[in-house]
């Protein structure tokens, strides 16, 4: 888990391919569930639906093994879903800065809950301590390459028997 743009879903298909590890994208699979995507579902439907269906979801996985999870930036808003990435497993928290992710971020339009730069850093402020507090293992991206991202995780997620 992390804020938009730190690389959740990159860094997962990426371990998901070195390891031979199945690996699924809570995002997508709200997209899927609701058919459509998450910035229709925002605008017709608002962002509750969207977090209903990412429950729903990530609820299918739990009887899942050896499964890496992408979550959305938003997955820590309900609380049930923190209760459901901790009993499926490890919970791991990309960190990075604001700065980072509004970098990344190439398509904002897929991101409806990101808004303008105000809304952005309102945001981050309020998600950064429920990520923190979720999480069982803390990986500080910053500054650091994707490479090197994805090798600390892997030495990391290995290391703990977790890959």
């Amino acid at each position: 888990m992390g804020f938009l743009g730190a690389g959740k879903s990159t860094l997962a298909r990426n371990l998901s391919a070195l390891f031979h590890r199945p690996c699924v994208d809570t995002d997508r699979m709200a997209e899927r569930i609701l058919g459509k995507p998450i910035s229709r579902v925002f605008a017709e439907d608002g962002e509750p639906a969207f977090r209903d269906a990412e429950t729903r979801g990530l609820a299918s996985l739990l009887a899942k093994k050896s499964l890496l999870v992408s979550c959305g930036g938003g997955i820590v808003e309900t609380e049930r879903n923190i209760e459901l990435m901790h009993e499926m497993g490890t919970v791991v928290f990309l960190d990075g800065d604001l700065a980072d992710s509004m970098r990344q971020i190439k398509n904002t339009a897929r991101r409806p809950d990101l808004g303008d730069a105000r809304q952005a850093e309102r945001l981050y402020r309020h998600r950064r301590p429920l990520y923190e507090a979720s999480a069982d293992i803390r990986i500080d991206i910053r500054n650091k390459s994707f490479e090197q991202v994805a090798l600390e995780s892997s030495q990391l997620l290995w290391e703990k028997g977790l890959l």
